[in-house]
């Protein structure tokens, strides 16, 4: 593959059964117990903030972001970020996360959160927060509780639940 094949694209309301595809092959049914899943069923994702990956006209991979807070600061929660598994290790998933994290910013947000492994998601900015200082509704380790600032410092002072943003 090379980059000229690949094409990072917003997400559309055509692409949703597609991307619901995907997550099902890629997860399975264990996604439902997860608690950013439980956090993400609760409000709906950022179309403008959500990108699929495509070889031509195959998907290959899909990044959204939701709306959250942490305590009363607003957030976003990355995930699920999902690449097929045949086109894993060629770096899709980190231009993914790079495109979501850009437009974020663009669009002025500050701060968002993941849960998964600080050496992959490091590579994007993202570093694990100090432990209780941002609390998830439900079970997660600690250790993969990860922040990306989008701006120098705005995870400053900023601690609390983290939950949805009914508001946004």
């Amino acid at each position: 593959m090379t980059d000229l094949s690949l094409a990072i694209l917003p997400e559309t309301p055509a692409d949703a059964v597609a991307i619901e595809r995907l997550h099902e092959r890629t997860f399975g049914p264990g996604r439902y117990a997860r608690t950013a899943y439980r956090i993400r069923e609760k409000a709906a994702h950022d179309s403008a903030l959500s990108f699929l990956a495509r070889i031509g006209t195959l998907l290959v991979g899909s990044v959204r972001l939701t709306a959250i807070r942490i305590g009363d600061a607003k957030a976003l929660l990355l995930g699920p970020l999902t690449v097929e598994p045949p086109f894993r290790d060629r770096g899709i998933g980190l231009k993914l996360i790079v495109r979501s994290l850009d437009e974020a910013r663009r669009r002025g947000h500050r701060l968002v959160v993941l849960v998964g492994d600080e050496p992959y998601y490091a590579r994007a900015g993202f570093k694990r927060i100090p432990h209780g200082r941002a609390v998830m509704p439900g079970p997660v380790d600690p250790a993969r509780l990860l922040i990306a600032e989008l701006e120098p410092n705005a995870f400053e002072g900023i601690s609390g639940p983290i939950r949805p943003d009914w508001d946004a």
